[in-house]
């Protein structure tokens, strides 16, 4: 990668200041018009009721900024869609009559792999020091996504990166005698932890297994420290 001769790195913290600089007038202009909009830095929504309407301000605003702002206008990130198919800052809404701020699709997708690279199974590190860079992370994603009014997508996000903590045990014992005596020590009947053991299906499967929910319970990775993403931060 050359150096930067003009404009400022994507994600700089300078590029938010200046585009609230330069699209000020954006925002004064479409409050003359008397549009419902949001916008922060280059990233804006319009409100409006109808995809008729939608086509219309799009054009004319697209106008206005390529005409008298002298902008590019980003075509392939444009569209006139309903709420629900787009999203703002990592947030959409629902389709109730009521709509409800959520999390985008795309946002938990990137929680998802970056979770999976935190907890990669190959990497020799304890869980404790596993659960300690996972906790990081969580505790900044759930700080800014916490506020979402769709609270069961976050508990199943919980749910999701403890089967795969489990997971991350379970290869972490690699084999069945191991398996065996470690169930064993967290009180997984002899039978069931027999049978767990010697089972021919793979880690993740065997993450909802009743032995390894007796033997690593959401306690467990309480007292190792894991935040919940479905508990609020104080306010």
């Amino acid at each position: 990668m050359g150096p930067t001769d003009e404009g400022t790195p994507q994600g700089g913290p300078l590029s938010p200041i200046l585009s609230n600089l330069v699209l000020d007038d954006l925002d004064r202009e479409l409050e003359q018009r008397g549009h419902r909009f949001v916008r922060y830095a280059d990233d804006c929504n319009i409100y409006v009721r109808s995809r008729r309407a939608g086509e219309r301000v799009m054009t004319g605003i697209g106008r206005y900024l390529t005409t008298k702002l002298k902008l590019k206008v980003n075509e392939s990130k444009s569209a006139v869609a309903r709420p629900w198919e787009r999203k703002f800052l990592g947030f959409s809404f629902t389709m109730h009559r009521e709509p409800k701020r959520r999390v985008a699709p795309k946002a938990l997708g990137r929680f998802k792999e970056r979770v999976r690279e935190l907890t990669c199974r190959t990497k020799s590190v304890s869980l404790g020091q596993m659960v300690k860079a996972l906790g990081s992370y969580l505790l900044g994603w759930r700080g800014y996504f916490a506020f979402c009014e769709t609270p069961s997508v976050l508990q199943d996000l919980d749910s999701w990166v403890r089967r795969r903590l489990r997971c991350v045990v379970w290869k972490q014992w690699k084999h069945s005698r191991v398996r065996f005596a470690e169930l064993r020590k967290r009180g997984v009947s002899k039978g069931l932890a027999a049978q767990s053991a010697g089972s021919g299906q793979g880690p993740w499967r065997l993450s909802r297994s009743p032995a390894l929910s007796y033997a690593l319970p959401n306690g467990y990775f309480d007292l190792l420290g894991l935040p919940k993403l479905a508990a609020r931060p104080a306010v």
